[in-house]
């Protein structure tokens, strides 16, 4: 167990990586394994035991309320945070336990890298009132490990204080150094109604959140508002939760696409076991391999579409689901 645990990083981050579905079963076998409340939901799907799984077509997807329900732990390694959801809900927070802090860490740097470049002094602004005010946030954690790594003498995080932050990015613009504002939605239009900076040398990246505060509107209509507001084409969305240890972001269509250790497909509405027509709306499912203390394989209570070269969309909550504060707008 501890050397397939060493190894893990190295072979799911290689940026070689071609055996993507070996890791995944690799993965069901190790957590059929070593995680009890996993185990037993496979086996209701009628699976006896890890090696009557030969296809990753084949593997049960755990619905995501088992993390409010359940401690789901694939390890017997210490805790050492412990995130948990917004809690808008009725029926209690998720809780994801996490043991390998480096490992989440290597997930966040490498995905943002990826997407938007090197982070190493670029300053990074976070506007993330209500999460700032909860205890055990991961999409405040993923923020303050963004600054660390990026070391700028500027970053910073505010609640309300929109006229500071408004100067602060007139700072950066005066000073033609790269910056990435991020958001949650309704903070963004508050602070862009309020102080329409002009973002040349800055990105934004919202994380979705209205919680009730405003009507909601589309992705695009957000990206147009906030394109109009901020005179800037460079508008972005990330689509993370706490119960995952990778963060998805768009491209400047609204399209958000998986990173090599991780993958998306879309089940039909009623039959969480059967996949859904291409181009049809159904319940995402996530294969997040940097969830392998916990569980890696993960149905969302989102809508969401997918489309070709592994990108999909977000379209909101299931009906059937109650609204979660992190949840992203209908799209």
């Amino acid at each position: 167990m501890s050397e397939f645990i060493e190894l893990w990083p190295h072979k799911i981050f290689n940026p070689n990586l071609n055996n993507f579905e070996e890791l995944c079963l690799n993965a069901f076998q190790f957590q059929f394994q070593h995680n009890s409340i996993y185990r037993a939901y496979a086996e209701v799907w009628g699976i006896k035991n890890s090696a009557d799984i030969s296809d990753t077509r084949d593997i049960p997807f755990l619905p995501i309320d088992f993390f409010k329900s359940h401690l789901l732990k694939s390890s017997q390694l210490p805790t050492l945070k412990t995130f948990e959801s917004s809690g808008t809900g009725k029926t209690g927070n998720s809780k994801h336990a996490i043991v390998d802090l480096k490992l989440y860490e290597q997930s966040i740097f490498t995905q943002f890298e990826n997407n938007f470049g090197s982070l190493s002094n670029k300053c990074i602004l976070g506007l993330l009132p209500s999460y700032l005010e909860k205890e055990n946030s991961s999409l405040v954690y993923m923020v303050q490990a963004l600054m660390r790594k990026s070391k700028h003498p500027l970053n910073g995080f505010y609640l309300y204080e929109h006229e500071a932050l408004a100067h602060k990015i007139n700072l950066l613009e005066s000073k033609k150094e790269p910056y990435f504002l991020l958001g949650v939605t309704f903070g963004l239009l508050d602070f862009a109604k309020k102080f329409p900076v002009t973002l040349n040398y800055g990105k934004i990246i919202e994380t979705g959140g209205m919680k009730g505060r405003k009507k909601e509107i589309t992705k695009m209509e957000l990206y147009d508002e906030l394109k109009t507001q901020f005179n800037s084409s460079s508008i972005f969305s990330e689509y993370g939760m706490c119960e995952l240890q990778t963060q998805f972001y768009t491209d400047q269509n609204g399209y958000f696409k998986s990173p090599q250790w991780a993958s998306v497909s879309i089940s039909d509405i009623n039959d969480p076991k059967s996949i859904a027509k291409p181009g049809k709306t159904g319940i995402i499912q996530v294969i997040d391999l940097v969830n392998i203390h916990s569980c890696c394989f993960i149905q969302t209570a989102d809508l969401g579409i997918a489309h070709t070269n592994n990108t999909f969309e977000v379209l909101g909550r299931s009906d059937q689901s109650e609204q979660r504060g992190c949840s992203l707008m209908v799209s």
